[in-house]
């Protein structure tokens, strides 16, 4: 099994390799990561090899930071993914103060 703090990701899945280097960036206390690749079959994206994924993440690495910047972070994390592997990241990013007022 791989350790959520692996850097070695070269015989790990697609999808574990998203997980991994999620991990290691940003030390999320909740992620949920969901391949959505079979609702868009057909999809140009699809065909070019790229993967659509949706992520929740809670991080306290998002505290201050806007938007913007939060899906930056994100993006960062998996960058030379980016350009092949996933074609399509949809993201939820929130701190862990914003997931618990959600949960009131």
């Amino acid at each position: 099994m791989m350790s959520d703090t692996n850097a070695d990701t070269s015989k790990a899945t697609r999808f574990e390799r998203i997980r991994a280097l999620l991990q290691a960036a940003l030390a999320p206390t909740v992620l949920d990561l969901v391949d959505e690749s079979h609702l868009h079959a057909g999809h140009a994206g699809a065909a070019s090899g790229g993967s659509h994924y949706r992520l929740k993440i809670v991080a306290p690495a998002f505290s201050g930071l806007n938007l913007v910047r939060r899906h930056r972070l994100v993006y960062d994390s998996v960058h030379l993914m980016m350009q092949h592997e996933i074609h399509a990241l949809a993201i939820t990013a929130l701190t862990p103060d914003e997931l618990a007022a959600k949960e009131v």
